[in-house]
């Protein structure tokens, strides 16, 4: 499968069902993975970050580094949050050595669309929509390594309820 098609959906029904898939999610991504999520305020994106943490086996609370711009978190795996939300602040940032920190962590970016130049050529996506408790994940991939981790993704994500089939 290309990257160009290598896509698919899961609905979660609650924000408690978006952690665990983010847990699900954080269990399968290696060292170098770069997930870029989108959605709008309020989406679940810091929601599922959650678990993405606790997957990676990180004890300490997640929350959004939208003023702080990134938190780093120490683990099995080093995990750093990054929130690009105030675009301008993260891009000195970025400019002043954060990115070379990117290297052998995993990197959650909510507002990844801000990010620009800095987004790696090969990383995963992923938009969160929806109303209420429900929320639609959308999954892409945009280069080899993270289409091969796309699978690895869809196989850990329980697969979508067919109705009238058991």
């Amino acid at each position: 499968m290309s990257p160009a098609t290598a896509r698919f959906e899961r609905l979660s029904r609650s924000p408690e069902q978006t952690v665990e898939f983010g847990r699900r999610i954080g269990a399968a991504l290696r060292p170098g993975d770069f997930l870029a999520l989108h959605g709008d305020l309020g989406a679940g994106k810091t929601t599922l970050t959650r678990g993405i943490a606790a997957g990676l086996g990180i004890l300490d609370r997640v929350a959004s580094p939208s003023y702080l711009l990134c938190h780093e978190y120490p683990g099995p795996v080093p995990f750093l949050h990054l929130d690009a939300y105030f675009e301008a602040r993260m891009d000195g940032v970025l400019a002043d050595g954060l990115v070379e920190r990117f290297a052998g962590a995993v990197v959650v970016a909510e507002w990844a669309e801000r990010l620009g130049a800095w987004l790696p050529a090969d990383r995963l996506e992923l938009e969160l929509s929806g109303q209420g408790a429900e929320r639609l994940l959308r999954f892409g991939a945009s280069g080899p390594e993270s289409a091969a981790r796309l699978e690895d993704l869809r196989a850990a994500l329980p697969a979508p309820e067919t109705e009238g089939k058991p």
